[in-house]
């Protein structure tokens, strides 16, 4: 038992090794501001290209699963609802023009993630390079979005019936959601990043703080459910305490994606080292881009 808890504590030690000293909060924070700015425009975008694959009328009517379960503490159903109607009627030329702010979400993970990697990088167009390289996750965006679409008159039926049934919906959308961010993780780690870490290494880490990131917007959920009162430490203004409380769940959805993408480096360069030792120089490894 003593052995395994130190091989515990040693793994555990070594995955947040490249992110000591760096702050952690503070580039997790800075990713929540440019996720802030860029998180509507994503999802426009994500929408009205699902709406052009598989027509408006059917977006709407999956969607409308989703408002109908929400809980309405905080006004999500009606915020939903919006953006989808929103995303739905999307101009081709207000499509072009939300490019450019969902693009920056790119850039602040290549910020903070050139941060992690190489600290002392002279790379240069930094933001740009994090901005064009998110981009073509817009391609597999409609297919992505449609596969949780599709599993929502399920989810939602079975959560609404409570119970065991309730339980298994929420198993099934943890695993909808997990199945979903696995591959956006994979693309960002390897790609958005300044680093490659080997394949292996990304699919593991990548899923697992994919699963992570389901468990916890569905803990988001669950949280907006509760009778709470968000505009008590902003003197009663409840939309400012409901923006405050998005805010800092965006802030710790980022601080688990930081701290998966460092895992992801010490688990690459430790397959490196194993391999080098072994004779295998040349196989898995972290490579930072220039």
């Amino acid at each position: 038992m003593g052995g395994a808890w130190q091989r515990t504590r040693r793994i555990g030690r070594a995955a947040f090794r490249p992110v000591r000293g760096r702050d952690l909060s503070l580039h997790a924070a800075a990713i929540t501001f440019y996720g802030a700015i860029a998180v509507v425009p994503v999802a426009l975008l994500a929408i009205w290209l699902t709406a052009l694959l598989a027509g408006g009328d059917q977006v709407r009517r999956l969607t409308s699963y989703a408002v109908e379960t929400l809980p309405d503490a905080i006004g999500a159903p009606h915020a939903v609802a919006a953006l989808v109607e929103a995303g739905v009627g999307l101009t081709p030329w207000l499509a072009l023009a939300a490019l450019l702010p969902a693009s920056l979400y790119g850039e602040g993970l290549r910020r903070a993630f050139v941060s992690v990697a190489a600290p002392r990088s002279d790379e240069h167009l930094i933001g740009w390079r994090g901005r064009l390289l998110l981009l073509p996750l817009l391609a597999p965006a409609p297919a992505l979005l449609l596969a949780i679409l599709l599993a929502l008159p399920t989810t939602t039926g079975l959560v609404r019936q409570g119970g065991w049934a309730g339980a298994l919906g929420v198993v099934l959308s943890f695993l909808a959601v997990w199945l979903v961010l696995t591959p956006v993780l994979l693309w960002v780690f390897r790609v958005v990043g300044p680093a490659s870490p080997d394949w292996l290494s990304t699919l593991a880490v990548g899923s697992f703080t994919a699963a992570n990131l389901s468990g916890f917007l569905h803990g988001f959920v669950l949280f907006a459910s509760l009778p709470l009162d968000l505009g008590l430490p902003f003197g009663g203004l409840v939309e400012v305490g409901a923006a405050v409380a998005v805010l800092l769940w965006l802030y710790l959805f980022h601080v688990i994606v930081l701290a998966g993408y460092s895992a992801t480096l010490a688990l690459s360069a430790h397959r490196r080292q194993r391999d080098d030792q072994r004779g295998f120089g040349g196989g898995a490894g972290v490579r930072v881009r220039g």
